[in-house]
């Protein structure tokens, strides 16, 4: 039986993997949902304990599951971080360009204001004109920095995309890069107050619900932006 299972998946784990994710979809289970633990998945599956434990962290590993010490596993939720790790490697060995990223981002953005003009509510609203608030009043770039990466997710938030805003989640490791190095072309007052304008403008649209101008904003912004860092 267990070679039959070995051609078919590669490893026992591989299987046993597969086999977990098959039963939350046939169990229709949601976030939260709790599994079976490790020891009854090893008997009806036929597998080891230390088989399903390394199932489990592969799975813990990508959040699809949440594991925690005492507790059976539960179903995890969209976690955009593990996409941001697999492209912050993507980048850093060169699989993918600093320039191809921003140019995604730059299409995923425009859409994300757009939607978020016809859509925030008052609190989404209330929440993006805060961060552009907090960026123009940063006393330090590390703090325009989470300021600006608050105000990026906020506006994907109010797109009412989740997966938008799991998406714009996973550009945060290079913003934390890239947010400082731009910065440091902008060797004058005058051109960082325009950069820290640009997106209380795009916030006030937003909040006028003026879905043309956030993107013409949002444009403007990326020309900057993308011209500063590449």
């Amino acid at each position: 039986m267990r070679a039959a299972r070995l051609d078919e998946s590669g490893s026992l784990v591989d299987f046993a993997v597969r086999r977990i994710r098959d039963h939350i979809r046939d169990h229709d289970l949601k976030v939260g949902d709790t599994l079976p633990g490790e020891g009854q998945f090893a008997i009806e599956l036929g597998v080891s304990r230390a088989v399903m434990r390394e199932a489990f962290g592969a799975l813990a590993a990508l959040r699809l599951l949440d594991v925690g010490n005492g507790r059976r596993a539960r179903v995890g939720a969209i976690d955009g971080s593990v996409m941001g790790t697999s492209l912050d490697h993507a980048v850093s060995t060169a699989q993918v360009s600093v320039a191809e990223v921003w140019d995604v981002r730059r299409t995923l953005e425009l859409r994300t204001v757009e939607l978020a003009a016809a859509r925030r509510s008052d609190e989404d609203a209330a929440i993006i004109l805060a961060a552009a608030t907090a960026m123009a009043n940063a006393p330090d770039i590390a703090a325009v920095t989470r300021h600006d990466i608050v105000f990026h997710q906020a506006v994907a938030r109010a797109s009412g995309n989740a997966l938008f805003l799991q998406i714009v989640r996973s550009f945060e490791p290079l913003m934390v890069e890239a947010v400082p190095l731009a910065w440091k072309t902008r060797d004058t007052d005058e051109a960082r107050r325009i950069v820290l304008h640009r997106h209380a403008e795009i916030a006030c649209a937003i909040g006028d619900r003026d879905a043309e101008g956030a993107i013409l904003l949002m444009n403007a912004h990326f020309d900057t932006a993308i011209g500063a860092v590449l």
